[in-house]
């Protein structure tokens, strides 16, 4: 069910007009404004960013692997999916690949600014998008699976946003988590991206469970590469102003199939039932008690 953001009760219809309270969203940019006091000042991710980070994901290697991985954990837990949330879509490059995995579910997206909802609204022209605060996310009883990809790093209160994801799904339903992991990876490229932390194994299962949630998998990913990976954040560890960060994206064509290649390999590891123990990011899959 839909709840009114400003007063809670369930809302009738598929409108976000409250009867009970009178309020009703206005629009920002297009997009139903359901926290546009955030909007305003998110703090989330750059929104200057959004343009260039829209161009460069379908071809990076590290986006394209991490679809994958995020397809395959979908269809493995929830093969029947219907009605899914994204929550922090960013330029919906994820959301395309589960509308085209799964075109018969119906999705809803949200983000803190609108500058993302543009590109993801291009890319998905048939989900439904929200600007949102994910602190207070409007749903109860709602989704068969909710996802939130290298997202809840930005946000400062995740207990929250985890515990508002767990009553926004059903019974039974799945939540599929992508987060950095290892807090001595922490350089200039996570201020830059205004990360609030790198988690650890451990911080991630126990956040999980004491939001509600069973964890039915966890592991790592960007593995094999942790190597290169360390080498790359601790040459960046002080602040520098003048540090790009989507310099890392910008890889040449031959280096970037080349690494695509190995996180195919990595893939192929978890799917065999795998838990890679050490990673530049963690999958967590995790289910609310039926």
């Amino acid at each position: 069910m839909r709840l009114c953001p400003g007063c809670g009760r369930t809302l009738a219809g598929t409108g976000w007009g409250c009867s009970h309270c009178g309020g009703h969203p206005p629009q920002r940019d297009g997009f139903v404004a359901l926290a546009p006091q955030l909007a305003e000042n998110a703090g989330g991710f750059d929104p200057a960013l959004f343009a260039e980070l829209a161009a460069l994901e379908a071809r990076n290697f590290w986006f394209r692997a991490r679809n994958r991985l995020i397809l395959w954990a979908l269809r493995r837990h929830a093969p029947r999916l219907e009605h899914f949330l994204e929550v922090g879509c960013g330029t919906g490059y994820v959301l395309q690949g589960i509308a085209a995995a799964f075109p018969r579910a119906r999705l809803v997206a949200s983000e803190a600014e609108t500058e993302g909802l543009r590109f993801a609204a291009q890319r998905v022209p048939a989900a439904e998008f929200l600007q949102m605060d994910a602190r207070r996310i409007p749903f109860e009883q709602e989704f068969d699976a909710v996802g939130a990809f290298d997202v809840i790093e930005h946000i400062t209160e995740d207990e929250t946003v985890l515990a508002q994801m767990q009553r926004a799904l059903r019974p039974g339903g799945l939540l599929l988590l992508t987060v950095p992991q290892h807090p001595f990876l922490w350089s200039e490229y996570d201020r830059r991206a205004r990360h609030v932390r790198r988690y650890t194994r451990g911080e991630l299962r126990g956040k999980l469970e004491r939001a509600g949630f069973h964890v039915a998998r966890m592991t790592s990913f960007v593995s094999l590469l942790l190597p290169l990976m360390m080498r790359s954040r601790m040459g960046h560890a002080g602040k520098d102003p003048d540090y790009d960060p989507l310099s890392e994206l910008r890889i040449g064509g031959l280096a970037n199939a080349a690494l695509e290649r190995v996180l195919d390999v990595e893939r192929l590891l978890i799917r065999a039932g795998v838990s890679l123990p050490a990673g530049g990011s963690l999958l967590a899959v995790a289910q609310r008690p039926a």
